[in-house]
């Protein structure tokens, strides 16, 4: 599989503007976008961490600085989860 690549054109000042370099202020770029497609359940954790280039466990460690959830839960998906969940344990709803 091929590979492409996307400019984002942004301010010089930027990066220290925010307290970053600007390495830093693109790799957390890339973080974020690969974070909101994950949240929004467009790709999956692995992909994610892929295009954010570290691994699965980091890329799972690191949305909790953004306040997104690791479990990534349609409410049906939630609530159906509970409902097993409360059926093996033999407690009702």
């Amino acid at each position: 599989m091929g590979t492409r690549i996307l400019e984002i054109p942004y301010p010089e000042d930027l990066p220290k503007t925010l307290g970053a370099t600007p390495e830093e202020f693109e790799r957390e770029l890339r973080f974020l976008v690969a974070a909101k497609l994950y949240e929004m359940g467009r790709i999956s954790s692995g992909r994610a961490a892929e295009l954010t280039g570290i691994n699965r466990v980091e890329f799972l460690e690191g949305l909790g600085r953004y306040r997104i959830s690791v479990l990534n839960y349609s409410l049906e998906e939630l609530e159906r989860e509970i409902s097993e969940a409360r059926a093996r344990t033999g407690k009702a709803s």
